[in-house]
């Protein structure tokens, strides 16, 4: 016979199980999904799996109290990024202490989080919450945020959308309210192969890459010296940049094929597919350039990355709470993205606010602070009881 009787773990036993899942967004998360799944069936929570867009990709939404709308949601991903060509001093998925702090990887990004949602569930269970809290398990934050779009519509769909949301991202417990957003596009240029002696019966895809290149970074001095301004960021305007190129194969053949990476960090009131489609528009004489009498040429794009900027008022009612909360006086702005974008355009005011430094994230022997955690699990506590209304 099964033993029906909760998993009661702390947050520290909790973090060391979900360490030590090689959650590496190439991989399927589906192990660490089956072991929260578990987790939360052990202790009557109910919740849904829905596909995370990618096959071996879920994601999860656990609610405890009223099976509704509105109430407040923690928001987690699962994934982490890669630890091969990394010196770690231990197995990167075995957790290590040592002078208060936890190693491994996504302690800080962002597992230590997680694991406080999950060790929060009996107190959630024992407030008899008049209004619901939400937990939000995702998939691919690493690389496309995917996992948050999906689910945000799966929710919409469902009925249960969250009134506020807090991600716990690594912020060392202070509130952020504001964050750049994120669009990368990956571009393709196909020209016309031949003998590097005979320039004139091809079209050069590397020639056509160079100048396309150099558009973009005159587009990105452009941002810097008269691109809108947001005080609190750093830098306070858009950027862009040209981060991968190929092309080529050996030096005397007409270069056929190019491709480069281009992506914007902007600032909100600029907006990523806007900004991609000044770019299109300034390469298409380029791409008019390769079609000549050359049916196979011309400039195609392939988006990478669509994450859209958050903007929370300093004057929400979920910025005074978390700013009390965690006894902070004002809250603060950063450049990196999170998934919290993507749910504030899905219906949910959404603060970034988590345990552990984001310096730590994706570095070897990344490590989060034992006293970060405890200070988390207080707060989310805290939370539930201001939205809930049972302080």
């Amino acid at each position: 016979m099964t033993d029906q009787r909760p998993i009661s773990l702390n947050v520290e036993t909790i973090l060391s199980a979900l360490i030590s899942f090689d959650t590496t967004s190439s991989r399927s998360n589906l192990p660490i999904i089956e072991w929260i799944e578990a987790y939360l069936t052990s202790h009557e929570v109910p919740f849904v799996r829905y596909p995370g867009g990618d096959e071996g990709k879920w994601n999860l939404h656990a609610i405890i109290g009223p099976q509704t709308a509105g109430g407040i949601a923690f928001a987690g991903h699962v994934d982490c990024v890669p630890v091969e060509g990394q010196d770690w001093s231990s197995d990167p998925f075995v957790l290590r202490e040592e002078n208060g702090r936890l190693y491994g990887r996504g302690a800080a990004d962002m597992k230590g989080y997680v694991a406080c949602m999950l060790a929060a569930i009996p107190d959630f269970k024992a407030m008899e919450l008049p209004k619901p809290v939400h937990l939000l398990f995702t998939c691919d934050e690493e690389i496309t945020c995917d996992g948050a779009r999906h689910l945000i519509a799966d929710i919409q769909r469902a009925d249960r959308l969250p009134e506020l949301c807090v991600v716990g991202e690594p912020t060392m417990m202070s509130p952020v309210i504001a964050h750049k957003g994120r669009f990368a596009v990956r571009v393709r240029l196909v020209g016309k192969p031949g003998h590097s002696s005979l320039p004139e019966g091809g079209r050069n895809a590397l020639h056509a890459m160079g100048r396309a290149i150099a558009l973009c970074a005159d587009e990105a001095d452009r941002f810097a010296l008269a691109g809108r301004r947001v005080d609190g960021f750093t830098p306070p305007y858009t950027t862009m940049q040209v981060g991968l190129a190929s092309g080529g194969s050996i030096l005397n053949i007409i270069p056929e094929h190019a491709q480069f990476d281009v992506e914007w960090r902007n600032v909100p009131g600029d907006e990523g597919v806007k900004e991609f489609r000044k770019l299109q528009n300034a390469l298409a004489p380029l791409d008019e350039e390769l079609r000549k009498n050359n049916p196979e040429g011309g400039i195609s794009y392939f988006q990478l990355v669509d994450l859209p900027p958050l903007a929370l008022s300093v004057d929400h009612l979920l910025t005074e709470i978390t700013c009390q909360i965690t006894g902070r006086n004002s809250p603060g702005m950063v450049s990196y993205g999170t998934e919290a974008g993507i749910y504030q355009r899905g219906g949910m005011d959404s603060i970034v606010c988590g345990p552990g430094d984001i310096a730590q994230a994706h570095r070897p022997d990344e490590f989060i602070a034992r006293e970060q955690l405890e200070f988390c699990e207080k707060a989310l506590r805290d939370f539930a009881r201001r939205v809930s209304g049972t302080a």
